[in-house]
This record gives C-alpha cells, sequence and structure tokens, in this order.
C-alpha cells in the first residue's frame, strides 16, 4: 500500500503549510485579531482569505469550474491537516464546518440550478451556510426516525414548523438546509429543504451558550412557525431527507477528523518545543523517562488516526460508502485529540492551563469532537452491526 501524496497533492500540502506558517500564525497569536467569542475577527479573517485566494489555495475541496481545486479527499485530508495547525486555519481557505459538508452535499446532489444559486455564493465566500437536522427532544438527535418537525404541504409550497437546536453557524448564514417529516414512512419520511435567512416563518430564538469556543455564527435554536418552501428548493426528491443526511455527514464526519488531526499535532508541538527546552531536576523535561512516554503515546495515537482517515479517504475517492472507515476515524479521532491536548496541558503545566498558549482554547475546543455528527457511542454500535453482519470480512483489505 502506497501512502505517499502524488506531486500535485504534496504542492498543495506544502503551500497550505506555508500559508498557515508566514499569515495565519502571526493573527493567531495577536489577541486584538480574536471575536467575543473566541473566534478569528472578521477583518482580519477577510485579509487572510482574499490572500488564500490570490495564492490558489481557496476551496480546495470544490470543482476547478467552479472556483475551487478539485483535490480529492486523500488531497483534502493532507491539506486539511495542516490548515488545522491553527485554531483558525480552516475557515481561512473556505473549508470550515458546517460550510464544508454543505458544499460538498449540494455539489453531489443539487441540480444545476441549485447549484448556480445555493452552492456558488458560498463557494465564492459571500454567503455563509448551515444545516438544520437535531431537535431538543422528543426530536430527532442520532436517531432522525424521532424528528419532530413537519412540512406539510399546501398548494403549491410546503410549509414547515417545529424546532431545531445547536445548528451550528446559524446565527451568521443566509443559506439553509432543514430536514423536516413529510411522511411516515419508516425510510422515506423525511425531506430536504432550501431556504433563505430573509425568508418569513422561522426565527433564531437564541445562541447557545457552550464551554468552548465557537464556530462564526454559534449554536443556535430555531423555531419554524410557517415558513414557505417551493418545489424547486426541495434537494433530491420528497422523501430522500435520510439519504441526503448520510451522503453530507459521512463525509464531513471525515474531514472533521482531518482538521482534529491537525490540531492533535499543534498541541504536541507546543508541548514538545516545551519539554525541549524545559529544566526539571538537573536535566531537561524531553529527558524524562514519563515525559517520553506521554510524547510517544500520544504520537502514536496521532498516527493511528491518520491512517484511518486516510483510509476512509482512499474508500470514499474509489467510490464506496466507507460507513465502517468513517465511524473507525470519528471515534478514534475524537478520542486523540482530546488524549493529545490533554497530555500537551499536562507536560506545559501551568503555562499550558493559562491563556499564554492556545492549548486550553483547543482543550475546550476538544470536548465537543466526542459528540457532533453521532456521538462515540453511536458509531461503536454501527461498528458492531457491521463485525456482527459481517464477521471475518470486517477486517478485508478491499
Amino acid at each position: 500500500m502506497d501512502f505517499s501524496l502524488s506531486p500535485e497533492i504534496e504542492d498543495y500540502r506544502q503551500r497550505v503549510r506555508s500559508f498557515v506558517e508566514r499569515e495565519i500564525l502571526p493573527v493567531e497569536a495577536d489577541r486584538s485579531n480574536w471575536d467575543e467569542h473566541e473566534n478569528i475577527g472578521h477583518a482580519a479573517l477577510e485579509r487572510l482569505r482574499s490572500k488564500a485566494k490570490a495564492e490558489g489555495l481557496w476551496s480546495l475541496q470544490m470543482p476547478k469550474e467552479r472556483g475551487g481545486q478539485g483535490l480529492p479527499l486523500v488531497g483534502m485530508a493532507a491539506c486539511y491537516e495542516e490548515m488545522n495547525r491553527s485554531i483558525f486555519g480552516p475557515v481561512c481557505f473556505n473549508s470550515a464546518a458546517p460550510d464544508d459538508g454543505n458544499m460538498m452535499v449540494l455539489n453531489k446532489i443539487g441540480t444545476d440550478a441549485q447549484k448556480e444559486r445555493w452552492l456558488q455564493p458560498i463557494i465564492d465566500g459571500k454567503v455563509r451556510s448551515a444545516f438544520a437536522m437535531t431537535e431538543p427532544h422528543p426530536g430527532g438527535g442520532s436517531d432522525p426516525s424521532m424528528m419532530k418537525t413537519v412540512a406539510e404541504r399546501k398548494g403549491d409550497r410546503w410549509v414547515i414548523k417545529g424546532r431545531k437546536w445547536y445548528i451550528t453557524g446559524a446565527g451568521e448564514a443566509e443559506h439553509f438546509i432543514v430536514i423536516a417529516r413529510t411522511s411516515d414512512d419508516a425510510r422515506k419520511g423525511l425531506t430536504a429543504f432550501l431556504f433563505y435567512k430573509d425568508q418569513p416563518g422561522w426565527e433564531i430564538v437564541r445562541r447557545i451558550p457552550i464551554m468552548g469556543p465557537e464556530e462564526h455564527g454559534g449554536h443556535c435554536e430555531l423555531i419554524f412557525d410557517g415558513l414557505e418552501i417551493p418545489d424547486e428548493n426541495v434537494l433530491m426528491n420528497i422523501g430522500d431527507g435520510l439519504k441526503v443526511t448520510q451522503i453530507r455527514l459521512g463525509p464531513a464526519r471525515l474531514t472533521h477528523c482531518m482538521r482534529w488531526t491537525g490540531l492533535a499535532k499543534r498541541s504536541l508541538e507546543i508541548a514538545g518545543e516545551y519539554v525541549k527546552e524545559r529544566d526539571s531536576f538537573g536535566t531537561k523535561l524531553a529527558e524524562h523517562e514519563g515525559v517520553q512516554w506521554l510524547l510517544g503515546e500520544a504520537a502514536m495515537q496521532i498516527e493511528i488516526g491518520r491512517l484511518l482517515v486516510m483510509k476512509a479517504a482512499n474508500e470514499l475517492d474509489r467510490g464506496g460508502f466507507a460507513r465502517k472507515e468513517v465511524s473507525m476515524a470519528k471515534v478514534q479521532v475524537a478520542d486523540t485529540l482530546f488524549k493529545a491536548v490533554d497530555t500537551a496541558i499536562q507536560l506545559c503545566g501551568a503555562r499550558g492551563y493559562s491563556k499564554d498558549t492556545v492549548l486550553e482554547w483547543i482543550y475546550r475546543y476538544a470536548r465537543q469532537a466526542k459528540l457532533v455528527d453521532g456521538a462515540s457511542e453511536v458509531h461503536k454500535m454501527v461498528l458492531s452491526r457491521s463485525y456482527l453482519s459481517e464477521g471475518d470480512r470486517f477486517w478485508s483489505w478491499s
């Protein structure tokens, strides 16, 4: 098995790495560039986005004919990892969630008219987007069959009523995908709809406070009370909502893992630099056996996560579903990110716990990794079902 990157992908990877080092890390280091939610402020973001476009590093995941760079998922894995060496990296390249996943699903299944109207402005960086699926109890979360938001046919329109919450980016989004129930059919009961921010019949109730730093637009609670949507804004067909979520969430989960790997590596980078310089009991911390065990274990887990991500990316590029590969990567990398930053804080001591480094930012952010896009326990259930169904074929090489 050849894990080397093609010359084209390696070139993109090196250029992304150089851009992060040269342009983004200095902006990250200056707290005046941060907004009130501990993300990069809009003025600094727009400057960096313009530079990324000028250097041909914009929207790596989108087709070249739409202004992207046309990289496969394997190429995205290598580059997204480099982007998230900075806590602010992915959004500067238009590769941050939820826009990233929304662009990929619209590009894959949208009609030509929908791509022009709903996708292209996101690719161009003119608007942000959100994906509205999760609901408060007793509605749908990891189990979409519990969804309570409904869309009823009235004349030539679909009228949506219900409630969603923890909708990432909704506070600044202009383009939305919402999943609603259109029948009681177990497999064909959900439908995906597209709508604009300024349409009547819905509102943002609140931006929900969270323990960690927030994406632009936060995580919001939404109420739908008569939002009207025409047939032309149905994504795929009526009853295909579950299929839309499956098409979107698989690659989106994997791109989370790509970015989280970058944050895990950054955590060890900070810790590694510190223990090589810090003296303790007459020698450098890096010479202590206990320190070496901690660093070695975290580094090994990161590499395991990278290999799982690449295996899943390769399977998706080949046209496979990669369900179990994505689930394995999601569990492994979520755990690894938390372990890596926890290890880094432990090794850096009070400095790691303080705001003198970005470790405490990454630590608070990392806790969500085990929850978003399917809790780790749900993915382990998926893996269990796969194993019980496949037996020894679970470990097939092809």
